[in-house]
């Protein structure tokens, strides 16, 4: 354990997750890694996209007629969170409005993040409250987990499949520029199954926003698998890097802008709106089959 860095596990699974951007930076089981080391191409690890997720149209949030800068998937990934209780465990963590952030989304908010880890299942959960007493506080969050890619040294990529517990056949959506392109186009989801190929990801990250399913199973079939699962997510993305060796399996409550958009932040797709002293919470987890 350290100021910026704290590690807990139940002898089955393992994690440690730093207090900037309350970031999980490791995941293993039995001595193998689960979560993408960062590096070339991509820094990160496990984001939480914070009030954003995706971009803004000309990276501006207009609140009430007045423009906020504010770059894609939001500050939080870019703060330091304060600890509020590490134990062998887990650790929960939380982050408020300042006048730094004031200065790019001006609205109170608090952000709570516990991680805990029981019976070899990671579970993350979020909560955010809005303390101001007279505002709405509108706001969107998502997970950005990138696992590895392949599962096992010895497998092809296009040997690993997504299964979804329930069929998607609902069309799917591209982002253009970070912007979210106005049509749908038709999925590559086959019933309950989308079968990976870094082809995929070419045009950028793979978006369900119709979504069926509160779960999935990422594996190679008769091989080694991760099983995910969430509430309070009425979205997916899927993205990676091509030639990177990590696959992203974000559960969200936010989309980006539509190409287009020009209203108040508060009408963003995807955006939950909280009353004063109300919460929103969600959260997802993950384990080994």
């Amino acid at each position: 354990m350290t100021d910026n860095t704290h590690t807990f596990g139940d002898g089955r699974l393992a994690a440690s997750v730093h207090a900037k951007g309350a970031e999980l930076c490791a995941l293993r089981a039995s001595g193998r890694d689960l979560l993408w080391g960062g590096g070339a191409p991509w820094q990160r690890q496990s984001p939480v996209l914070f009030p954003i997720v995706g971009r803004l149209a000309e990276d501006t949030a207009w609140v009430e007629g007045k423009p906020y800068r504010m770059t894609q998937h939001g500050f939080a990934r870019d703060c330091t969170f304060r600890w509020l209780a590490r134990d062998e465990t887990g650790c929960r963590l939380e982050l408020v409005d300042t006048d730094e952030t004031r200065g790019m989304f001006p609205f109170a908010f608090s952000l709570v993040i516990e991680y805990r880890i029981e019976q070899g299942i990671l579970s993350v959960r979020y909560c955010v409250t809005n303390p101001d007493g007279t505002r709405v506080l509108p706001a969107s969050l998502g997970a950005h987990p990138a696992f590895i890619w392949p599962l096992a040294p010895d497998v092809p990529k296009n040997r690993h499949v997504i299964t979804f517990d329930e069929p998607e056949p609902a069309p799917i959506r591209r982002v253009r520029d970070g912007l979210l392109l106005p049509e749908g186009l038709p999925t590559p989801i086959q019933g309950r199954t989308l079968a990976l190929d870094e082809a995929l990801f070419a045009p950028d990250a793979l978006i369900l926003d119709r979504l069926a399913s509160h779960g999935l199973t990422y594996h190679i079939p008769g091989g080694p698998g991760l099983r995910l699962a969430w509430e309070g997510f009425p979205y997916l993305g899927l993205w990676m890097k091509p030639g990177a060796d990590f696959l992203c399996i974000e559960p969200w409550h936010g989309l980006a802008s539509p190409v287009g958009f020009s209203g108040d932040f508060s009408t963003r797709p995807g955006v939950f709106h909280l009353q004063p002293g109300q919460e929103w919470r969600a959260g997802w987890q993950v384990g080994c089959i």
